[in-house]
């Protein structure tokens, strides 16, 4: 499994995660929420301004063998203050900052978008990174996904696919080429059916890899082939 860093405080801890157990890989990273612009979502201070230093820190921590991608980063103009334009300009300089980290490093990059879909595209088509990366816990509609497919990325499908009113993540876990696709649980949020109102946990992608290889009419044992392989291609790093 992959255990992804989201912020100064944790990127420490969890490639101390993946040290521990040999099935386990670490993504380190700044998620877009750690620039935030509300009292929700307060920014993390020590970011302003000191983002050379962030990134020789990410640098140093991914030259370790466990760690296997960067990120989460990417841009989230959803939650509140986060349409502010200041709180916009540090995503995407935070953003791009790791695309480049990442292509220097041939390094996989995993990114979280939430109504920035054209400034995503855009991000990512300027990198033009060779290693490209994953767009995970999808949301979003199918023409973004085939954008991405078409920079070369994985899209990964959380347990968000179970919902009720997530047709639109069903659509593209049915239309995502089976070379691409990747499942997740994004533990501790947003367990699946059956599991809705309590804390996620990564035994819980059982439940996503059922729901997917039902939706999709693939034998389960063939779909988690499939993923297996789709997440080394990904992250050749990671030694099964």
């Amino acid at each position: 499994m992959l255990c992804i860093g989201i912020g100064l405080d944790n990127i420490d801890g969890v490639v101390a995660i993946a040290d521990s157990f040999a099935e386990v890989y670490a993504a380190v990273g700044i998620h877009p929420s750690e620039f935030g612009g509300s009292e929700y979502h307060p920014a993390d201070a020590r970011l302003s301004g000191n983002l050379p230093a962030v990134m020789e820190r990410l640098a140093a921590l991914a030259a370790q063998p466990k760690v296997v991608a960067i990120g989460e980063t990417g841009l989230d103009f959803y939650h509140e203050g986060h349409d502010d334009e200041a709180v916009k300009h540090a995503q995407r300089e935070s953003f791009d900052a790791h695309l480049q980290l990442a292509k220097s490093l041939s390094l996989p990059v995993v990114v979280h978008t939430r109504q920035a879909r054209e400034e995503t595209i855009a991000a990512i088509r300027a990198a033009d990174s060779c290693a490209a990366g994953v767009l995970h816990c999808f949301t979003e509609d199918w023409d973004m996904a085939n954008q991405a497919l078409d920079l070369g990325y994985y899209i990964s499908i959380s347990g968000i696919v179970t919902f009720r009113n997530a047709d639109n993540v069903r659509e593209v876990a049915r239309r995502v080429p089976p070379d691409r696709l990747l499942l997740e649980t994004d533990a501790p949020w947003l367990a699946p059916v059956p599991h809705r109102g309590k804390p996620n946990e990564p035994a819980f992608v059982a439940d996503v890899y059922h729901f997917v290889a039902e939706l999709r009419g693939e034998p389960l044992e063939r779909l988690a082939e499939t993923v297996w392989a789709n997440f080394h291609r990904l992250c050749p790093k990671a030694v099964s």
